[in-house]
Formats: C-alpha cells, sequence, structure tokens
C-alpha cells in the first residue's frame, strides 16, 4: 500500500504540474499578450497631444526604399504626431470602397492610409474600425510604396516628390492617375485602381522625353516600423511572409528577421532571393496582411529587411524589385504591380489566387502543415454558417457529420471494448492466479484476447481519431477572420475567444474580475462551458468500470479536472466542441454496449460516486 500512495502521490503531483506549467508558460503569457496587443491598437485610435508642429515625411522617419544593391538612407529621428495632423501635413486622395476606407499620400506617392470598413477592434459596434495602413509622422508608420530607381537619370520620385493627382478620390469605378516630371525629360505616370475588396493595381509608366537613354529598375515594398506586440504561438505565423517562385513559402518571424545576415548597408540585415518568379511578399498579422504581388511572369528580386535607424524601432520591409530596363529616348515603359492590404478573408484570398493567378497566395492564410484536413474543415464549416448563420451550430452540425464518418472504426474501438468488459471477471481471475508471475499473466492475457477476438489497444482509437480533428478544428478558430467576433447564443459573442464567464464571480453576478487577482487570476477564468466539457469528459469516464489500480484510478479521477482549467483559456467554440463531442460518445458508446449485450457502467458509477460512505459500526 506504500508503494500505491507514493505512486499516488507522484500522480497527482504531475497533474498538477502540467496544469500549472499549462497556466504559467500558456494561459498567462496569451492573456498577457492579448491585452498589450489590445493597448497597441488602441493608441492607434488615441489623440495624444502632438508635442511639435507635424513634420514633413522624412523628418518624421520616412526612409528611402530598401531596394537590394542600394544603400537605404538613414532616417531622422522622427518626430510622433496624432494620425489626424500627420494625414493633415501633405495633400491626399481620398480611397473610398465598400471594404476600405483611407487615402493616398500625394507627397511621395505613398499608400499610407488605410482602414477596414467591415471590422472593428472589439465585438462593441460602437468601437473603432481597424487601422491597417499609418502614414509617417504616426506612432507606428505601416505603409506600401511604388517607384523606380537607377543611376545617371537625375532626380527620381521619392519620400518627398509631390505627385499631381487627376481625381480628389479614388472608389473601384475610378482610378487615379499622379504625375511627375524630372529635370531630365522623365514623365512619369501612375495609374491606381482598386477593387471592392483590398485588391490595388498599379501601373507606372516612365516616358523618355529626354536626350539620352536611362536605366531604370521598378521596384514595390511593403515597410512596417516598430515591431508590433505578437501573439507568438507555434500554430500562427506573424511577421514577414512570401512565396517567392520555385523557392516557395517564406516565413519569417521579426525576431529571425533581426538577426539574419546583412544585405546592405551597415544596419541592413536580411534575406534576398534572386531571379524568382510569381509569387508574393508581405507582413501579416493574425487577421490582417499587407503584401505586395509583381507581374507573375517577369523575374523579380525579392527581399525581407529589417533595419535599425536612430531610435529604438526598427523598420521591416518586404521589397520586390523588378528587371532593370533601358529606356531609349522616347520610348516608354509600364509595370503593373499589385497591393494587397486589408482582411484575410478565405474566399476573398482563394478568389485573387484563382483569378489574379497569384501563385500560392492562398498561403496567406496561416493553414499550417494540416492543410489538406484545415481548409476543408472550413470549408464544411462554412457551408453550414452560409445555411444557419451560426458557426456554432455549424460546429455542432460539423461535430455530428464527423461522428457519422467515423462510425465504422468507432463502432469497432467501442465493441473491443465491449468484449472487454465482458471477460472482466477472467481477466481479473487470470492476473489473481499469475500474481507472482508478470510473464505468465501477459501470456494468458494475451491468449484471451485472441480467443475473443479482442484488440486491447482498440479504445484508444476514438481518441487518436479526435486528435488532428482537435487540431484542425483549433488552427480554424484561431486563424480564420470568419471565427472572429463569431458569436454562438447567450453570452458567447465571439467563438474565438475563451468563454468570458466565470464560476469565481457566479459567472457575473458578483462585481469584480477574478481575472485580476495577483498570481492566480488565470486559474479563476473558468467560464460555463470549460466546466460543462469538463462534467461531459468525466460522465464518458464513468461510463467504464473504474480501474483496479488505485493510482490509474486516481489519474482518471483529475483528467477531467486537468483538462477543465487547460480549456479555460482555449477558444469558446474549442471547447463547445469538445463538449458537444464528448456527449456525442457517451451516447454512441452506450448504443454499441447495450447492442453488444454488455452492462453499462455509468448509472453505478454514478451511484458509488455520490452516495455516502459509512463508517463501520464501532464495538
Amino acid at each position: 500500500m506504500r508503494e500505491d500512495n507514493r505512486n499516488l502521490i507522484v500522480a497527482i503531483a504531475l497533474s498538477l504540474a502540467i496544469l500549472l506549467g499549462w497556466q504559467y508558460f500558456f494561459a498567462a503569457p496569451q492573456a498577457e499578450r492579448q491585452r498589450q496587443a489590445a493597448q497597441q491598437a488602441q493608441s492607434t485610435q488615441v489623440n495624444p497631444t502632438a508635442p511639435n508642429p507635424p513634420a514633413s515625411p522624412s523628418q518624421a522617419g520616412g526612409a528611402s526604399p530598401t531596394v537590394p544593391g542600394t544603400v537605404p538612407n538613414t532616417p531622422a529621428v522622427p518626430t510622433v504626431q496624432t494620425r489626424e495632423a500627420a494625414l493633415a501635413s501633405s495633400p491626399r486622395v481620398g480611397i473610398d470602397t465598400p471594404a476600405l476606407a483611407g487615402s493616398i499620400n500625394l507627397r511621395g506617392g505613398r499608400i499610407d492610409d488605410v482602414a477596414l470598413k467591415n471590422y472593428r477592434e472589439t465585438v462593441d459596434p460602437r468601437s473603432p474600425n481597424i487601422v491597417l495602413l499609418s502614414p509617417t509622422g504616426t506612432q507606428n508608420p505601416y505603409y506600401a510604396e511604388f517607384g523606380w530607381v537607377g543611376a545617371q537619370a537625375g532626380s527620381l520620385p521619392n519620400q518627398n516628390t509631390v505627385w499631381t493627382a487627376d481625381k480628389t478620390s479614388l472608389t473601384p469605378g475610378s482610378p487615379v492617375t499622379l504625375t511627375w516630371q524630372n529635370e531630365q525629360g522623365l514623365v512619369f505616370r501612375r495609374t491606381v485602381s482598386v477593387d471592392d475588396k483590398y485588391m490595388f493595381t498599379v501601373k507606372d509608366a516612365v516616358e523618355n522625353r529626354g536626350s539620352a537613354p536611362v536605366t531604370l529598375q521598378s521596384y514595390s515594398l511593403v515597410s512596417r516600423h516598430g515591431r508590433p506586440v505578437t501573439l507568438g504561438y507555434y500554430v500562427l505565423h506573424e511577421g514577414m511572409i512570401g512565396v517567392l517562385g520555385d523557392e516557395g513559402l517564406q516565413e519569417i518571424t521579426y525576431a529571425n528577421l533581426d538577426k539574419a545576415d546583412p544585405i546592405s548597408g551597415s544596419n541592413t540585415v536580411g534575406e534576398l532571393w534572386n531571379s524568382v518568379t510569381g509569387g508574393f511578399l508581405g507582413i501579416t498579422d493574425k487577421y490582417w496582411a499587407a503584401a505586395v504581388i509583381p507581374d507573375q511572369t517577369q523575374p523579380f528580386q525579392g527581399s525581407f529587411t529589417s533595419q535599425q535607424g536612430q531610435t529604438a524601432d526598427r523598420t521591416y520591409q518586404a521589397t520586390v524589385a523588378g528587371t532593370p530596363q533601358t529606356l531609349q529616348p522616347g520610348a516608354t515603359t509600364e509595370v503593373t504591380q499589385r497591393l494587397f492590404a486589408g482582411a484575410k478573408e478565405v474566399a476573398t484570398v482563394d478568389a485573387y489566387h484563382s483569378t489574379l493567378n497569384i501563385k500560392n497566395f492562398d498561403l496567406l492564410i496561416d493553414w499550417g502543415w494540416f492543410y489538406f484536413i484545415t481548409k476543408p474543415l472550413f470549408k464544411v464549416l462554412d457551408f453550414f454558417f452560409h445555411l444557419f448563420g451560426n458557426f456554432g451550430v455549424a460546429i455542432l452540425l460539423v461535430t455530428v457529420l464527423l461522428k457519422i464518418l467515423f462510425f465504422p472504426l468507432a463502432n469497432k474501438s467501442y465493441a473491443s471494448m465491449a468484449k472487454m468488459k465482458a471477460v472482466q471477471p477472467e481477466m481479473t481471475s487470470i492476473r489473481e492466479r499469475y500474481a507472482d508471475d508478470k510473464m505468465k499473466q501477459q501470456q494468458a492475457l494475451m491468449e484471451l484476447y485472441r480467443k475473443e477476438k479482442i484488440n486491447p489497444v482498440a479504445g484508444c482509437w476514438p481518441v487518436l481519431i479526435q486528435i488532428p480533428v482537435f487540431f484542425a478544428l483549433y488552427k480554424v478558430l484561431f486563424v480564420t477572420i470568419e471565427m472572429r467576433h463569431a458569436p454562438f447564443f447567450g453570452w458567447i459573442r465571439d467563438l474565438a475567444a475563451p468563454d468570458p464567464t466565470s464560476i469565481f464571480n457566479l459567472f457575473g453576478l458578483l462585481p469584480y474580475n477574478p481575472g485580476a487577482v495577483p498570481v492566480i487570476g488565470h486559474f479563476l477564468l473558468l467560464g460555463v462551458w470549460p466546466i460543462l466539457m469538463g462534467i461531459t469528459m468525466w460522465l464518458q469516464m464513468k461510463m467504464n468500470p473504474e480501474p483496479p489500480d488505485p493510482v490509474q484510478k486516481q489519474v482518471f479521477a483529475w483528467m477531467p479536472v486537468i483538462f477543465t482549467f487547460m480549456l479555460g483559456s482555449f477558444p469558446a467554440g474549442l471547447v463547445i466542441y469538445w463538449a458537444w463531442n464528448n456527449l456525442l460518445s457517451v451516447s454512441q458508446q452506450a448504443f454499441i454496449m447495450r447492442r453488444n449485450g454488455v452492462k453499462i457502467e455509468l448509472w453505478d458509477n454514478l451511484r458509488k460516486t455520490f452516495s455516502r460512505k459509512t463508517s463501520p459500526a464501532k464495538g
């Protein structure tokens, strides 16, 4: 018994260690990163007092493009302005589409002001719209730029160039043309058009009205100043992303880019790919992205760079450089490139991938290694969502379909488990008969299994089947924007966020936030659905006879508690799936056991659990 007690203590200690480790390394850092991300997002909406008069983009940290083969200019120390002040400091052309609002900066020709009309910071419909791109001069500039570089071509358009526009507003049916001419007779025309979603098309044309040939190289880039707060999950990539021809998908985090080798200049590091064809380069967040897309038929040079300026913030840049071309006097050349700036909606991204023939553009969404499971699972969920208008209902229906799909395998598994229950007395007899000879005991048990056609590991199959589906659904809930702020019923207003209730404040009846309690606050965020999930998991375990080994018995008793706390910080949609799946599994197992004539242990086990244990009579 001392050995059993020691094993029991070790099992309980390991269970608590798992729970504490989960909370410390996952739940607590997740909550802190989400809090920081929310604060950073809010800071882009708040209007701090500008300490100095509005500065020009060059004074506000507007660096020249980091095109491979050139040395970038070191930006001046920036002066932080309000967003309104930065936008008002230069002439602009408005952007107005069903999905986007913003403007193009005529000083520099940058697309540096984009907000998403259909997405807000929180589930509150009165909260601010998501701001994706911001001009230089603000707290965290983030913009797209197009242009030309070349030697002996005179002055070329840069961040200080003031373009002339033929319209005051860019809409899906009304492109805008920007023009500018340098002192050597080069006339630059940039025609910008936009669709009703998130794709800009930029046609840059140059006419040589001078007397000498010039060599020019087109470029496009996305630049982000300062490293944003990221969630830091292994299952989610945030940072630099691109598909570079046959080199395939490239995903580089901000931290890894900072450690890269130098490309050009003493303070610029990064990764460089030469002469690739097809793909895109950009910067991705969890739900949003900005990416430049070159001509899919022409070779280009791609790079991701990180540059340290005169402040603590670094500038991260994804750049496409075209093939240099010589422009003879009287000749004109034109390059067409695109910019995606918006929400990573699955249908929208897939449509761009197919209609514009952008190589692997669907990989802009991080489907992960289980792409072949994750994306089809989303497609099925999305189908039911459009039928019933609720992603929570879609999750319930997909769970039922998965149960039907895997019913033959689960049927064999549960049938084998039922046979094991039927021969339980004989197994107990064998263990008692060969208690001192483990080898003979195992041989006798295996002979019994062969005789009764029992697979002793069959009970693992339902769990093994559930693991990839669980992970795929977790990925879908975590990375797809369609799940963001998707309500279920009642208090669940966001299936991609944890259950907001907590048993430790009586589910909102007491006016305090348990999560704010020092040290143990993360343990106290235990909502209704995680508790229901724990109860269904406990019921599922009570379907089977209690293990004879006291250590196993205690481990199984603690598992629902551990999983309840672990899943308390998971997306509510995932917890709803797990609880519903457990309930279906209990029903399925009961049906199969009854059909095989095996006693269902659930009611006896529940009676044992809740019956009052009486002490032996004294005397």
